[in-house]
């Protein structure tokens, strides 16, 4: 399919309605088929600068409403999203490539999220001090920031842009969201949804584009005063210091290499299916999941031999096919770059037990397929140990003891999130204490939960989403005295 014959989308969703972009065009591609299916034009700063200037309009009579009435307004738009949601997933599966299940989960949890913020509307308050000198009391204020800029990659679309924007708008912000390049389209229907729903115009506006102009514009603008990122790490460096021009608020949510430490006395059985849960849902590429396991040397080989086998059931194919549990990955260089890590790592000594290289079907030959592999003991300086590795490849070691195995998981320098398989209290303790990371799972898989505060430490971050805590990223606090007059 070439360029000529593709649909060209005209780009940012700007004011309630779609915005013409005036930059160059860019091809969205399956990743379950290797070619562009549609084209979506990119933002110049101009484009962005009327997203800015539309978000700003929208500002006052938005922040000046109850914060209850944003919570009631965002709830009716959230509910309906979730109407669509048949006609969401599976766009989200042709232009991000997971599976049509992933796609559920992900699009009913972004609607969740959305939601638990619209309940929270009724307890952001401030604080009150009385007596602070007779007949003088003093009170905390919380205000909105203003407009908030949130960027968001493509392997979770939708979810990572509600983390953002629910805390945003409840707390009275109003939004220009940049999508990633390559998956803007499952974002601007949500923004079309969230507007037919009765989100006002302007309070939620979506820019298209590339990092390198878009979000490069998006962050640099005047009037933006907070900027949402999650991404890799370089980008949020980059980011973290043009916010310092202007002293913009950020939050960042970057990369992590999250280990998993599996002790002699833990449910084998039950550690091992959340390693490979873990490490191969979404094709192994989020932020948060297993990237390294640390199992107890005398239960190394039945764990390794149970994670194995669960890698090799696995049944790879075409997200939108009946019956695939792992799509492909997202772009051919994603792809290659892991496959390089892996190559590094096997080639320093690690053993190759399951994949290591494209599936074995012609059906699947133009797509970005990888199968699910498993390195065991490589190197602890090679690629697999000491890099982020976005894809579906697990590095499992040996270890000794504990003391060993929380050294090795803290020789990183990510600090996102973290896990320990243990029936001993006191091991379980020492672990969730000594971890260097935001979140740290005791028999649990990695879920993450709208309730509680999430953030990395390290390279991994700075700054909150979700719980209660996502509201002070998202306002300003003023302390205010109160005389008797």
């Amino acid at each position: 399919m070439t360029t000529e014959t593709m649909t060209t989308y005209p780009g940012s969703f700007i004011g309630g309605g779609q915005h013409h972009n005036s930059g160059d065009p860019l091809e969205v591609v399956n990743p379950a088929e290797g070619r562009a299916f549609v084209s979506v034009a990119g933002a110049t700063g101009a484009d962005v600068d009327a997203a800015v200037q539309a978000a700003a309009s929208a500002f006052p009579a938005w922040s000046e409403l109850a914060v209850s009435k944003r919570g009631e307004i965002l709830g009716r738009a959230a509910h309906h999203v979730e109407e669509h949601l048949d006609e969401l997933i599976p766009l989200l599966t042709r232009e991000q490539g997971k599976t049509l299940r992933d796609s559920r989960i992900e699009l009913a949890k972004a609607i969740d999220t959305l939601l638990h913020y619209v309940g929270l509307s009724k307890a952001l308050r401030g604080a009150h001090t009385p007596n602070l000198d007779p007949g003088v009391d003093g009170f905390v204020l919380r205000r909105p920031l203003g407009v908030v800029g949130a960027i968001v990659p493509w392997n979770f679309p939708t979810t990572l842009l509600s983390n953002k924007l629910a805390p945003a708008v409840v707390a009275g912000n109003t939004v220009v969201a940049k999508p990633a390049a390559t998956t803007p389209l499952s974002t601007l229907r949500f923004a079309e949804l969230l507007a037919e729903g009765g989100l006002p115009e302007g309070v939620f506006n979506v820019v298209t584009g590339r990092g390198s102009e878009a979000g490069e514009a998006l962050v640099t603008h005047p009037q933006v005063r907070k900027i949402a990122f999650t991404g890799s790490t370089p980008v949020g460096e980059r980011i973290m210091a043009q916010c310092a021009n202007g002293i913009k608020r950020v939050t960042l949510e970057l990369g992590g290499s999250d280990p998993m430490i599996i002790c002699d006395d833990a449910d084998l059985a039950a550690a091992a299916s959340a390693a490979s849960m873990g490490r191969f849902y979404n094709c192994g590429q989020a932020c948060l999941a297993i990237k390294r396991v640390y199992v107890f040397e005398s239960v190394a080989d039945e764990v390794i031999e149970s994670i194995v086998e669960k890698a090799k059931r696995l049944k790879v194919g075409r997200g939108d096919v009946k019956g695939t549990q792992m799509g492909p990955m997202h772009t051919a260089a994603g792809r290659s770059e892991m496959a390089d890590q892996v190559s590094q790592s096997v080639g320093a000594g690690g053993d190759l037990l399951a994949g290591g290289g494209p599936p074995e079907y012609a059906e699947l030959a133009d797509g970005f397929f990888y199968a699910p592999t498993v390195v065991a003991d490589p190197p602890h300086d090679s690629p697999m140990a000491t890099e982020e590795v976005f894809g579906p490849a697990l590095p499992i070691w040996r270890v000794g003891d504990l003391d060993e195995a929380i050294a090795r998981a803290n020789a990183s320098p990510f600090g996102l999130g973290s896990s320990v398989w243990t029936r001993d209290l006191a091991r379980a303790r020492e672990a969730a204490q000594r971890i260097e990371a935001g979140y740290t799972w005791v028999n649990s898989r990695t879920k993450v939960y709208d309730e509680l505060p999430f953030g990395g430490w390290k390279s991994s971050g700075y700054g909150k989403e979700h719980g209660e805590e996502a509201f002070d990223y998202y306002t300003e606090s003023k302390s205010v005295v109160l005389g008797a007059g």
